[in-house]
């Protein structure tokens, strides 16, 4: 069985079996999917106790990054070949679904394209290297201002690089532009217009328009928006709903 649900901050509540019933009757070969900003942030016990609790349930957690992740620490776990496409082994039975891949999950082909450009910034990303570094953020925490700090709260790689869009179209070719079921964090242009007020594109959610196009596919989950509705019948907005696919 599959499940698919959106993002979790590290926040695994609903996971527990007063709200996922369901969860305590799978398998490791069933799957729960997270549509991005799982919650690799960083390394102190609790959420490593986290991350422990969640392994040692029944099922394998699968997911794709969002924009609110620890890339510093996310690419430091192992990689390694599973279902078709490189994952990261954060623990046993959670896996990291890389950018631009295919997989064959329960029978069912995925492409996977995390990532997201952060939309709560406006006040841009300090370096905490900088000699005015404190005075900065003071005066930016004194406004309430939305900011982040380089290696600390915010990660470059929020967004995918060239060779990630490269290995992505790669990969599409290789799978004739057909797979059952797209997982992103952010939406294409078109379905980010829909679901997000005011709307900033990008070169992202660009590349998203073009597999749009491009792609023959039965669904495209993703995340990022905090909601959860359906659009244009095929486009599944998640966040704290579960989903089964199959």
């Amino acid at each position: 069985m599959i499940y698919i649900t959106g993002d979790t901050h590290g926040n695994f509540r609903r996971f527990e079996k007063e709200y996922f019933p369901a969860g305590q009757s799978l398998c490791p070969e069933d799957y729960v999917i997270v549509c991005g900003d799982f919650g690799i942030w960083d390394e102190t016990p609790q959420s490593n106790q986290g991350l422990d609790w969640l392994n040692d349930q029944p099922f394998t957690t699968l997911f794709i990054d969002g924009n609110h992740e620890n890339f510093d620490l996310l690419n430091r776990f192992p990689t390694m070949a599973w279902n078709g496409g490189n994952v990261h082994q954060v623990r046993e039975h959670i896996l990291h679904l890389m950018r631009g891949q295919v997989f064959d999950i329960g029978g069912m082909t995925f492409f996977t394209m995390g990532g997201a450009a952060s939309h709560d910034i406006s006040a841009g990303i300090l370096e905490p290297d900088a000699p005015d570094f404190m005075y900065r953020k003071q005066m930016l925490d004194r406004r309430r201002a939305l900011y982040r700090i380089n290696h600390i709260s915010w990660w470059k790689e929020e967004m995918p690089c060239d060779k990630e869009y490269e290995t992505a179209l790669k990969n599409l070719e290789n799978a004739g532009w057909r797979v059952d079921c797209i997982l992103t964090h952010c939406a294409p242009d078109s379905i980010a217009a829909q679901v997000c007020h005011p709307y900033k594109p990008d070169r992202l959610t660009g590349f998203l328009e073009t597999v749009k196009r491009r792609c023959s596919f039965d669904y495209w989950f993703f995340g990022h928006y905090h909601d959860n509705r359906t659009v244009e019948g095929q486009f599944i907005l998640q966040w704290e709903q579960m989903v089964e696919i199959r």
